[in-house]
């Protein structure tokens, strides 16, 4: 077998790279204050009763506070919201300082303004998943009436959806 078709970190990402995806922020109430992360990898598992899932690296900042939290907000962002996307996808930022405008929410999870749509979810478990955690959660509130095209994640770059 050629050796660029052995599964390696590499060749995950180069195939995914190649996946367009949503970007979604998640968000929970840290001991410390709010946090948060971008995520291209937010799943609907179920509708019955409504589940959504989404991965966090064990290494991430985020991750002691989604560790503890036990509601989660998952925001859907709009094709205007590039510049929030790279804040909270950047190491070291102040994602929550202004510009980024937001709110407490429903059990206490700060819900992002401007947002094409968002959830607070209980988290229900947190499943092992190599570097990762994939966490499963519970939607308990949310609001689907932001307006806008969604922001995509395709090659590495935040992009639009063309006609």
């Amino acid at each position: 077998m050629p050796a660029d078709l052995l599964a390696t970190p590499d060749l995950l990402r180069s195939v995914f790279r190649r996946h367009a995806a949503g970007v979604a922020v998640v968000t929970a109430r840290g001991e410390a204050g709010p946090v948060g992360f971008t995520a291209t990898s937010l799943t609907s598992v179920s509708a019955e009763p409504p589940l959504l899932s989404f991965g966090v690296g064990t290494g991430a900042s985020s991750w002691p506070a989604i560790a503890a939290a036990d509601h989660v907000g998952v925001h859907i962002l709009g094709e205007h919201q590039q510049e929030l996307a790279a804040t909270f996808a950047r190491s070291g930022a102040d994602r929550f300082a202004p510009p980024t405008a937001w709110r407490e929410g429903p059990e206490g999870v700060p819900v992002l303004d401007g947002v094409l749509a968002w959830l607070v979810g209980r988290v229900v478990a947190r499943v092992p998943a190599g570097d990762h955690r994939l966490v499963l959660a519970e939607v308990v509130h949310g609001d689907p009436s932001g307006t806008g095209r969604p922001l995509l994640y395709h090659q590495g770059r935040f992009q639009r959806l063309r006609d």
